[in-house]
């Protein structure tokens, strides 16, 4: 196996730690369905979720009892109908605790079997993409320019303290 020169090791690190602070974080949430009710019947869903905004990337928590109901994704026709013969994915594992992952920009539509979506079991979420960052209010007339030289003090150190090892190893 090769080694790597401490030269090229110190312009990898240079290059990955200025990667990593370029990159935003985007954080998803794991959204429980029905709030403290859970997932269950005599709840209505349509209600519930009117007022929240699922995003691509977030995941739906179904908490629920594992001997009575079940979560199944369902095309919108099923969805109206409560039809559970057909699901287009069975999202139950058993133990009355799944994570569905919302990870398309589309509209999903989940229903229990069992004949426990006609008591209300059953929901339907229009996922979308994140919103895009809120944008820096404009500069004023007359106000002071930013000072941008702190942008630039962390680069500045991790270059010098890579150019520094790198003359040290080729002096060692």
């Amino acid at each position: 196996m090769e080694t790597v020169s401490g030269c090229s090791m110190s312009v990898l690190l240079f290059a990955v730690t200025m990667f990593v602070m370029g990159v935003t974080e985007v954080e998803s949430v794991r959204i429980m369905v029905g709030g403290g009710q859970g997932w269950g019947t005599n709840v209505n869903y349509t209600t519930w979720a009117q007022d929240k905004h699922f995003y691509n990337g977030d995941w739906l928590f179904f908490v629920y009892d594992r001997n009575q109901l079940n979560v199944l994704e369902v095309n919108s026709t099923d969805y109206e109908s409560c039809n559970s013969d057909h699901p287009l994915h069975n999202w139950t594992r058993g133990a009355g605790r799944d994570v569905v992952p919302l990870n398309v920009t589309r509209k999903y539509h989940f229903i229990s079997g069992k004949g426990f979506c006609y008591g209300g079991a059953k929901l339907a979420v229009k996922v979308e993409n994140p919103p895009p960052p809120p944008v820096a209010a404009p500069v004023k007339a007359g106000s002071t320019r930013p000072n941008f030289r702190g942008h630039f003090v962390v680069p500045v150190v991790f270059a010098a303290g890579a150019l520094w090892d790198s003359l040290l190893f080729q002096l060692w």
